[in-house]
């Protein structure tokens, strides 16, 4: 059966959530992500540079791995080499909460101006260990 012909799901659509601000944030958004949209921040997947990119829709007994962030979610944003988009955060004065180097991945956290957290992702294999 043809893949292109079968009703599903494709990937993530977006992330939608309230705050005081609507445009302080979109402004945050493209001048310190560097991603704009006329709704808000767009991102294309065509510019992924893996070959077998993908998204995750993640669920959390408890909000340990959401905290400090407010809200019970966060956002996850794919990035390429995510060691120099540190290093441009840190130089904009962006606030690192932390750094990991999982194997299959690198990851790096912070915070929006709505105090909203960001997991920003570099795929390093093309999926997730067994």
């Amino acid at each position: 059966m043809s893949t292109e012909s079968h009703p599903r799901v494709t990937g993530l659509g977006g992330v939608f959530y309230v705050v005081k601000d609507p445009e302080a944030t979109r402004a945050w958004y493209r001048e310190t992500l560097g991603i704009d949209g006329t709704y808000g921040p767009q991102l294309a997947w065509a510019e992924e540079p893996k070959a077998n990119p993908y998204s995750l829709i993640s669920h959390f007994s408890d909000d340990q791995y959401i905290k400090p962030g407010k809200g019970g979610f966060m956002i996850n944003l794919r990035v390429h080499d995510l060691d120099g988009f540190v290093k441009a955060l840190k130089a904009k004065g962006v606030d690192i909460l932390d750094t990991a180097d999982e194997g299959y991945a690198k990851f790096a956290w912070l915070l929006d101006p709505n105090e909203v957290k960001i997991e920003l992702w570099e795929q390093v294999i093309d999926q997730l260990p067994e």
